[in-house]
């Protein structure tokens, strides 16, 4: 029987391989001054999210609004494109995790626990044993939030959906909030969120009380607990740091100098590079925020340098021919087929003791 170093340091040789035998290509780079691919061992654990923008299976479900991929929708989708974005989603995950399998990913853009099984079973990943946690949302197009963990890292002892009701509209549906109670590296607790809050399709302005409804019932829920832990909500908020619904209505503090109950660990990217493009203009709609007692943590496990990263990697970008700079390397361009990862960049952070 292998000892539990023993069976940590076959894990890292797996996962090693699995890079050279060309998970990752040779010629990656990082454009990132801050990333590190060094094994993270038992001191350590890093947790990324990633929009992977319409990962949907080939069938067609009655109940949802996914005709748009499948084989006769508008996009032809089928069984090869399909795979093809699997490998890519878990291209990227392997190079977030460098040397070592990523301890937890949150993804949204899922059209069910399927795609997710699909992940794990047919890619690279199947080799780190990863679970998962999923609820089905009631999203008018069929997406939902999910996210994958290391049980021999972090242990789930609860999770739970949080639907969204908004009061101005029994119709109008969202996706849910995804919360989990977490045990990581059997140090600390922590209460994990991920979410996807309303889009802005149809206009910031008019779109932001569903975003501002969305943030005041995380707050609600986070709130209502009778043992609060350290907390992080990581998502694609699709809005920015400092728009209403994170500044004012959840209280994100971006400046970590202020006395704050949160703080968006997103303050070291403002005014650069961001995780989404949208007509030239880069923004950061995807962000990790945490509690205070997690952002001073003096006991248990901290954020390594207080601050999330955005991974841009060059193979996840590519020119930008009409504006300038770069661009996302996606799946489609328009109704134009592109083999690449998704529209979104990916974030982490690491926890370290």
């Amino acid at each position: 029987m292998l000892d539990n170093f023993s069976k940590f340091i076959l894990k890292v040789v797996q996962y090693s391989l699995l890079l050279l035998l060309g998970v990752l290509s040779p010629q990656i780079t990082f454009s990132q001054d801050n990333f590190t691919d060094d094994v993270r061992g038992n001191t350590g654990v890093r947790i990324a999210f990633y929009n992977v923008e319409n990962l949907f299976d080939i069938e067609n479900d009655p109940l949802k609004r996914d005709d748009e991929f499948t084989e006769k929708g508008d996009k032809h989708w089928d069984d090869r494109k399909y795979r093809t974005k699997l490998q890519q989603i878990s291209k990227v995950a392997a190079s977030v995790g460098g040397w070592e399998a990523l301890e937890l990913v949150a993804f949204c853009e899922l059209e069910n626990r399927g795609v997710l099984e699909d992940l794990l079973s047919s890619t690279p990943l199947k080799e780190a044993n990863y679970k998962i946690v999923h609820f089905e949302s009631p999203d008018r197009r069929g997406i939902d939030v999910g996210f994958i963990y290391l049980e021999e890292k972090i242990q789930v002892i609860y999770s739970e959906a949080i639907p969204i009701v908004f009061p101005w509209d029994d119709k109008y549906k969202t996706r849910d909030i995804l919360y989990a109670r977490l045990v990581i590296l059997e140090v600390d607790t922590f209460d994990f969120y991920v979410n996807h809050w309303p889009s802005r399709w149809g206009g910031q302005l008019e779109t932001e009380n569903a975003r501002m409804h969305v943030a005041k019932t995380l707050l609600a829920h986070r709130n209502s607990l009778e043992s609060p832990q350290k907390m992080i909500a990581v998502g694609d908020f699709n809005d920015a740091p400092t728009d209403k619904s994170i500044k004012d209505v959840f209280k994100a503090e971006l400046d970590t100098n202020k006395k704050a109950d949160y703080y968006n660990l997103m303050h070291p990217h403002i005014d650069k590079q961001g995780t989404n493009k949208y007509q030239g203009g880069w923004s950061i709609i995807d962000q990790f925020i945490v509690s205070e007692s997690l952002f001073n943590s003096k006991n248990g496990l901290q954020i390594k340098n207080k601050s999330a990263n955005i991974f841009n990697a060059d193979f996840l970008l590519e020119p930008d021919p009409k504006y300038e700079g770069m661009q996302l390397n996606r799946t489609y361009l328009g109704m134009r087929y592109k083999g690449g990862y998704s529209d979104h960049l990916p974030i982490y952070l690491d926890l370290v003791k």
